[in-house]
Formats: structure tokens, C-alpha cells, sequence
């Protein structure tokens, strides 16, 4: 039942309030939505989990009647309406795919999706891309992303273009954001990629009296409520870490002098004592942060440009950072100190932008988890490089993985 079933996931179909998909057309024809050969949830089946050998009752009612088997956890539940067993499972798990143990016909609970939602195209392209990627049985040795681009461009509604270079960061922020939201995901409902890069922190903010005002009347606004300090929860999917300003002078040989300042340095920020003063239109505040939760990917971005009306200055300080074993511990509250198991990190990629702000070119240095090797890639440029010259180069983009047995993620989702 195995072999037969898990060939036929192509015919997966998308269950919408317990209707069959199918619409009758001219003389009582019938034509099944074929949506659902593109469903992005196929790559969260864990086969290892699977066994059909087992008697085909629902772990609930213990009822045989309508069966399904839950393709993520292997579990069995009764029916697939929005009040069976099936359909709670999926929505309190976040576990879409089942198996009709009867019909082995395939189908999506606990989605949702508006018709005619182009979202819903990014994760389809990015999903095909994926599984294209890791496919050991492709007959190419390469895969375009053609049809993955033009779905960025059409779902970026031309923010990001295939012919005109963007920012990275600000393409990470908006596709990391709307798949997340595609996938179903919001401020209160996880998706996977929330499970893989989301943390939160605590942030302490305190607004400051206009700067124009006497010491006196300072000193009467700081007692008030509206000056005290207050603290509040947030979630973050990436940390920014900010740079010092880079020297303007020059050595004696008039050449610019390049800073370098160690990773740890400015991750003070979030130690919970650093205090920064961040500036509005109208008011000031002086904020301080502290991690209440690490996620098993943590991502870095370095705030290398700083835009004003006029142009993009670009800073081009070095971070000094090890390759393996970031601990962070230190950057964590008391009480997730005690919580969270594993707190120490290796880098796995990092994202680095040569030459000028509004030009310049875009680097990654990728780690080859099976064989511990660095390589380098430039459009289609790849070569190998050693770990001590990743860290001379100007990184813009890190991601670092948590050490640990399970790491938070199912290895099946391919991210």
C-alpha cells in the first residue's frame, strides 16, 4: 500500500469545506480541479513514519468508518469534514496531508485559500524549485529558476525584477514575509517557515523629552508615565546588527582605512544593558533588547547602507566572526537561559556585496554539509574557498544553524 499510494501524490486533491472539487459543466459533465497537482504541502510527507500495516481504526473514536491516515505523523483519524477528528488534527498540528486508507486518494485539510490568490503561485514555484534542487534521481545536472523569478515578479507586483538587481535584505524581508502568509502563517498561526527562523525578544523603550526643551521642564516630563520605561514582546524571522561608523580619515599612504570589529561586539546589542537611541519624524526613544527565544536558523543582517534623500552611503567595516560554535547564551533572558537546550550555532551561508552601494555585485559562500566544504558562488561561477577567507569579506546576509539533534525542524520540508 505504501509503494502504491506514495506514487500517486501527484493526484492529491485540495479538500474545500467537504466538497469533491468538481464542477458540472454543460450536459452533466464532470471536471476535477486539477489545483492540486501543485500542492506545496507534498514535501512535509514523512515517509519514515509511515506504516500501513497497522489495523485501519481511527486513534480517536476507534471507529473503522472513513479512515484517514495522517501523512506527516501517521496517524489515523475519521473523516475529513470541518468537525471531524482529521480536520482538528490538521488545523492544531498544521498537518495538511491525508490519505483515504479506502480510495487511497490523497487530500489537503485545514486549508484555506482565497480564489484567485497569486501568493499562493510563490509557493507552488518555490516548491517545484526545491524539489527540482534536491532530487536525486534528476536527469540534469542544473535547474533553472525562471519560472520561480517570474513568480517573484508578479507576486512583488514588480518590486523585484529579474533585470534590475535589488537588495538582498529587502528581498529576504518581503519573500520570507509572504511565504509565510501563503503557507497560512500570521502573528498568532506558525507555518514552517516561522517554525525555522522565527525568535522572539523583549524590547525595553523609553521615550525621551525634545531635545529643544529646558532642563527643567526635562526633568518634569521624565517622572511622568508617558517617560517611563515599557516593555513589550516581539517576534523577529532575522536580528539587524548595526555597524560602527567607519572613519573618515586616511592613513599615511592616503588610502582609506578599512575597520574590522568582532561579531560579538555588535551583538551587545541585544545583551539586554545596551542602550541605543532611535529617532522618529516627531519623537525619540532610547531602546534596549534582550532574546527571550532562539529559532533553530538564526539569520543576520549587517546594516552596511544608510539611505537619505540625496544617496546610499555603504559602510565598509569588516566583521571578525568564527566560523562554528557562536554561543549565545549570553544573550538570552534568565529564564530562557533555563529553557532553551541548545544555544550554540555554525554558519552555513553567507551573503556578501562587493563594490558600490547603488551598484556592486552580489557573493554567497555556501557550506557543503556532506563533505565540510566552502564553496563560493557567483551567478554561475562556483569554486571552492577556504573558511579564513570568508571572514575578510564584506558580509551583508548570514545564516547560522543550531547545533542540536533535532534542530527544531522535520527534515522533510526541505528547508
Amino acid at each position: 500500500v505504501t509503494m502504491v499510494s506514495l506514487k500517486r501524490e501527484r493526484e492529491i486533491e485540495v479538500d474545500d469545506d467537504d466538497n469533491e472539487d468538481r464542477a458540472k459543466i454543460g450536459r452533466g459533465r464532470v471536471i476535477e480541479d486539477r489545483r492540486s497537482r501543485h500542492c506545496p504541502y507534498l514535501d512535509t510527507i514523512n515517509r519514515s513514519v509511515l506504516d500501513f500495516d497497522f489495523e485501519k481504526l481511527c486513534s480517536i473514536s476507534l471507529s473503522h468508518i472513513n479512515v484517514y491516515a495522517c501523512l506527516i505523523c501517521g496517524k489515523y483519524f475519521q473523516g475529513r469534514g470541518l468537525k471531524s477528528h482529521a480536520y482538528t488534527h490538521s488545523v492544531q498540528f498544521t498537518h495538511h496531508v491525508f490519505l483515504n486508507l479506502h480510495t487511497l486518494k490523497f487530500y489537503c485539510l485545514g486549508i484555506r485559500r482565497p480564489p484567485g490568490d497569486i501568493m499562493f503561485l510563490l509557493v507552488q514555484r518555490f516548491g517545484e524549485l526545491m524539489r527540482k534542487l534536491w532530487n536525486p534521481r534528476n536527469f540534469k545536472a542544473h535547474v533553472s529558476p525562471h519560472e520561480m523569478l517570474q513568480a517573484v515578479v508578479l507576486c512583488s507586483k514588480k518590486n523585484f525584477q529579474i533585470t534590475k538587481q535589488g537588495d538582498a535584505v529587502d528581498f529576504m524581508t518581503w519573500f520570507l514575509n509572504a511565504l509565510h502568509g501563503a503557507l497560512g502563517g500570521t502573528k498568532k498561526r506558525s507555518s514552517i517557515i516561522a517554525k525555522a527562523f522565527q525568535g522572539s525578544m523583549r524590547i525595553f523603550s523609553k521615550k525621551l523629552p525634545h531635545p529643544d526643551l529646558t532642563p527643567e521642564e526635562k526633568e518634569a516630563l521624565l517622572v511622568t508615565e508617558e517617560y517611563q520605561e515599557q516593555m513589550s514582546e516581539s517576534t523577529f524571522l532575522f536580528l539587524t546588527l548595526d555597524l560602527p561608523t567607519a572613519p573618515l580619515y586616511k592613513d599615511e599612504k592616503e588610502q582609506l582605512i578599512i575597520p574590522q570589529v568582532p561579531l560579538f561586539n555588535i551583538l551587545g546589542k541585544f545583551n539586554g544593558n545596551t542602550e541605543k537611541e532611535y529617532k522618529t519624524y516627531k519623537e525619540n526613544f532610547l531602546k534596549r533588547f534582550q532574546l527571550t527565544k532562539l529559532p533553530p536558523y538564526l539569520v543576520f543582517c549587517i546594516k552596511r547602507f544608510t539611505k537619505n534623500n540625496f544617496f546610499v552611503e555603504k559602510n565598509p567595516t569588516i566583521v571578525n566572526f568564527p566560523i562554528t560554535n557562536v554561543d549565545l547564551r549570553e544573550y538570552l533572558t534568565e529564564e530562557a537561559q533555563v529553557t532553551e537546550k541548545y544555544t550554540t550555532y555554525d554558519l552555513v551561508a553567507n551573503v556578501v556585496h562587493d563594490g558600490k552601494p547603488t551598484e556592486g555585485a552580489y557573493r554567497i559562500h555556501v557550506l557543503h554539509h556532506g563533505t565540510g566544504k566552502w564553496y563560493e558562488m557567483q551567478d554561475l561561477q562556483v569554486t571552492d574557498i577556504l573558511p579564513q577567507m570568508i571572514t575578510l569579506s564584506e558580509a551583508y546576509i548570514q545564516i547560522w544553524k543550531r547545533q542540536g539533534s533535532d534542530n527544531g525542524t522535520n527534515h522533510h520540508t526541505g528547508v
